[in-house]
């Protein structure tokens, strides 16, 4: 229930910037993937090497990410735990909702948010064309 709430105010944040600006939403395809953004918080009242033992023992190195998915990026986010940016087709959103159910939960709390790269539409408005790269 969740998810579809947070699903669909990205719908009428979408649709609504694209009529207020004159701009069509494209189609989805079926092929089309998305991105899925994880927080693995860190639970503040084990250590580091506790959290690992969990996550070695529960076989999170084995079986994430799931077959069909992959990483985009990987952060660690001090004062928070780690950030995972995962590219998947949407028929494997289930099977990453499983993996980080069975793998990740004990060790970690999680949160887990659909986003997608608005940097392709925004780029071509800003008048600063900067852009760094590291």
């Amino acid at each position: 229930m969740k998810y579809a709430l947070v699903i669909g105010l990205f719908l009428v944040q979408i649709l609504g910037y694209s009529q207020s600006n004159k701009e069509t939403v494209p189609t989805p395809k079926p092929d089309d993937k998305l991105l899925l953004t994880i927080f693995l918080k860190h639970d503040q009242s084990m250590n580091l090497n506790e959290i690992e033992k969990i996550r070695t023992d529960q076989g999170f190195y084995k079986n994430f990410p799931p077959e069909g998915v992959s990483v985009v990026n990987w952060y660690v986010v001090m004062g928070i735990g780690q950030m995972v940016v995962l590219e998947l087709p949407a028929s494997k959103l289930a099977a990453v909702n499983l993996a980080i159910e069975r793998t990740a939960w004990k060790a970690f709390k999680t949160e887990i948010y659909p986003t997608y790269n608005l940097y392709p539409i925004v780029e071509p408005k800003l008048e600063n064309k900067a852009k760094v790269a590291y």
